[in-house]
């Protein structure tokens, strides 16, 4: 599978007309989605963009009730209030606006980590066992599932990102303290199985998968490690060769199943007893921070930060062409 990606396709930044960037918002992600819009922001500008800041949903229903904005480069993370779980995308689908990432199914799907392993099983894609807890489960059946499916197990709720309500539970004493705080977050719970191994990343680029990235934090890839320690190494590209096309192929596999388009990350890992490739989710919406993974990768075929925010906002273009095509035949 090449990594070569054709050059972008319009040079003048007017094609784009006036771009809301969405950022913030209300979920737990708030803050690490103003990092990336400011990023993102201040890159579009610096390439001539006619771009300006919409901090969330409500203003930006009311922006594009106005027609103020001709597009949209969603970097709104998380769901309830985030932009990331079809809400944002069904408003503007609703009217008529293009918009960077993944539409309604895509984006609703990958958020909930639940739904889109039962996807990824359904098409036989690796995804580590896991066992699904409803809401106010009770202790008894807590440890019942972690006895099935072996400690080590990683608690975590169904529908968050950034590591947030996160745990790893090396023993039985500590899975009521891991539920509870998963258990503070909206949405159902997950207990996986906790894999040993290499963590690994895969952006996707419309059609391209991106080198891996692998992961090597000191301790616990969490949510210090991911956006405020200057510790963790990112080797990139992660593999030898002939792995990194593997993980290449099932990251594009493991995106095209949960409904997901334009530009995301695939995250996974590498069993250290097997080799063998597990998924772990789909992000539809990465960070664009100082720390994030996307544009690190990007990098390594020569993709800078402001040739990447270009190359992720051309794809509203594919988009607004189409929807103009089908109304054409319509």
């Amino acid at each position: 599978m090449s990594k070569a990606l054709p050059a972008p396709r319009h040079a003048d930044p007017a094609v784009f007309g006036r771009v809301a960037v969405l950022l913030g918002g209300t979920s737990s992600e708030r803050e690490v989605s103003l990092d990336s819009g400011r990023n993102v922001l201040e890159a579009l500008r610096a390439r001539g963009v006619d771009a300006h800041p919409v901090d969330g949903i409500p203003a930006l229903v009311q922006a594009l009730v106005e027609r103020r904005f001709d597009r949209v480069f969603n970097i709104l993370h998380g769901q309830r209030g985030g932009g990331e779980d079809g809400v944002v995308q069904g408003l503007m689908d609703a009217l008529g606006v293009p918009y960077t990432g993944s539409g309604v199914l895509g984006s609703a799907l990958a958020m909930d980590k639940i739904r889109t392993k039962q996807v990824w099983l359904s098409l036989g894609l690796p995804t580590p066992r896991y066992v699904h807890l409803a809401r106010g489960v009770d202790a008894a059946t807590v440890h019942e599932a972690a006895r099935g499916l072996g400690l080590p197990v990683i608690v975590k709720p169904s529908c968050e990102g950034s590591s947030v309500g996160v745990s790893r539970v090396l023993d039985d004493a500590g899975l009521d303290t891991a539920v509870e705080l998963a258990a503070r977050y909206p949405g159902e719970l997950l207990m996986e199985q906790m894999v040993v191994g290499d963590e690994l990343t895969v952006g996707i680029l419309g059609d391209t998968a991106l080198p891996s990235i692998r992961i090597v934090p000191k301790g616990w890839y969490d949510y210090h490690a991911k956006y405020q320690a200057e510790d963790t190494q990112y080797l990139c590209p992660g593999l030898e060769p002939a792995a990194e096309a593997e993980l290449g192929a099932l990251a594009l596999a493991a995106f095209r199943a949960a409904g997901c388009s334009g530009w995301g990350r695939v995250d996974a890992m590498r069993d250290a007893s097997s080799g063998r490739f597990l998924l772990l989710e789909v992000n539809t919406a990465p960070g664009m921070t100082s720390h994030s993974l996307v544009p690190k990768a990007a990098g390594k075929l020569g993709i800078g930060f402001g040739e990447l925010c270009w190359r992720i906002l051309e794809q509203t273009l594919d988009v607004a062409d189409a929807a103009d095509a089908e109304g054409a035949t319509a």
